[in-house]
């Protein structure tokens, strides 16, 4: 290969003739063009604009680890995102990233979400009451409120009320849905502008915030000491002792309510639906359970002993990536394996086709948790909470949460296959379609 190859093309014209399907789902679109131009390729978009899909982990190792400082996020979640969810961690760029990454790394320490799971447990059996028993259901709408409402219960404990809670909950989906259209259909930014829906998506933006002023007043208020994570966002100093202004603890906490909820009910939903089709599997994690419940275990005892249910959840994140794609987009010129990376490509690595790839994983379609309990080295080519300075700092809350949802679920009932595919939805998240299941009392 010459040095400073171009990448092979894919033309605007095959993006205009697939943009219906492209819409409802890419990734059949961009698996077709990895298998006929090889595991890198750019996506002309028309309009001069173009987009470079990667399915090497070499090249995603590269912009997110090794040569990071060349990388930053691209305009989908800087500017993109970042205008229904502000400057937070997810959205912010720089200096600015590693100034409040510095600040709010402490609130996520093992000891400090160890306060938090009390408030976790509690909205866990709350929601997981409403499984209703040898009925067909769809897991997913019962995953998605309990994750939202962990989040809400480990942010602000009592202090929000179910209003509140719903309102919050419809804003975020609402505003997703919304981003979702703007950056599959970019060629219709004229009519989102001119018919009112990008302006009403954006006051909805606008009034969660006003909300979560509101929470936030009512906790200044009050003398007692909740340990709640907005207890420890608003106790965060910086060096100079000044704390995070208003505006910035509402980005953060926004971007908690994207980042924190979402993405454990797709991977909750994608798990059980996996159990399900693999009774042993679910005879093993139940025989784990069933010592922790026999040894009368605490909740963070019970996230100690349950290496087995941790390798279950690796493994359903491995083959149902919730975060399928990540962004970068280099500062200077780069090469990588022959390759030219002109300032400002738009890259998006496919962690959905990575997770898949043969080359990088053994019997790679299959269902093996057992693969993560080996202590298979897979740290290279595995990319659930992203990699490098910029991984998901929430890795730890998530699989917590995760833990414990199975451990409680799978301790009272049996989960039962209802259909034999697994249908996805990929939206800014990979989320579950139809995940219908059944349950049965144990």
């Amino acid at each position: 290969m010459a040095v400073n190859a171009e990448f092979p093309q894919v033309p605007s014209y095959q993006f205009f003739k697939n943009a219906g399907s492209i819409l409802k789902n890419p990734l059949p679109f961009h698996h077709k063009n990895f298998e006929k131009l090889g595991n890198t390729f750019r996506l002309n978009l028309g309009f001069g604009n173009s987009v470079v899909f990667s399915r090497d982990a070499d090249f995603a190792l590269h912009a997110l680890r090794t040569n990071q400082k060349n990388y930053r996020k691209s305009e989908i979640q800087t500017k993109d995102l970042a205008k229904y969810v502000g400057q937070g961690l997810l959205t912010s760029e720089g200096e600015d990233w590693k100034f409040q990454r510095k600040l709010i790394q402490p609130a996520f320490h093992r000891k400090n979400l160890y306060t938090l799971l009390d408030y976790m447990v509690s909205a866990i059996d709350e929601e997981l009451n409403r499984i209703q028993l040898d009925k067909e259901i769809d897991v997913f709408p019962i995953f998605n409120d309990l994750a939202f409402k962990v989040v809400v219960k480990s942010l602000f404990s009592d202090a929000i009320g179910s209003e509140e809670i719903n309102r919050l909950q419809l804003i975020t989906e609402e505003t997703q849905k919304m981003l979702v259209k703007e950056l599959r259909q970019p060629y219709k930014k004229w009519w989102f502008n001119l018919s009112g829906e990008l302006k009403r998506n954006l006051a909805l933006s606008e009034e969660a915030r006003k909300i979560l002023l509101r929470i936030i007043n009512r906790r200044r208020e009050t003398t007692t000491e909740s340990k709640d994570l907005l207890d420890m966002l608003m106790n965060l100093t910086y060096d100079d002792g000044s704390k995070m202004t208003e505006e910035q603890l509402i980005d953060e906490i926004l971007i908690l309510f994207i980042a924190g909820h979402e993405t454990t009910a797709n991977a909750l939903s994608f798990s059980t639906q996996l159990i399900a089709q693999h009774p042993k599997v679910q005879d093993k994690l139940y025989d784990e359970i069933l010592q922790n419940k026999k040894a009368n275990l605490a909740s963070f005892d019970i996230l100690k002993h349950s290496s087995y249910s941790e390798c279950v959840i690796q493994e359903s994140m491995r083959l149902f990536p919730p975060v399928y794609f990540i962004d970068r987009e280099n500062i200077a010129e780069d090469e990588f394996k022959g390759f030219q990376v002109s300032p400002n490509t738009n890259l998006l690595f496919s962690i959905f086709e990575i997770h898949r790839s043969d080359k990088y994983w053994e019997n790679a379609k299959q269902f093996q948790p057992e693969r993560f309990q080996n202590d298979e080295k897979v740290s290279s080519f595995y990319f659930p909470f992203g990699a490098g300075p910029r991984k998901c700092i929430g890795n730890n809350f998530a699989m917590y949460e995760i833990i414990l949802v199975l451990n409680r679920l799978l301790k009272d009932f049996k989960i039962i296959k209802v259909k034999d595919d697994i249908e996805i939805l990929p939206l800014i998240s990979l989320k579950p379609k139809n995940a219908i299941l059944r349950f049965e009392k144990r």
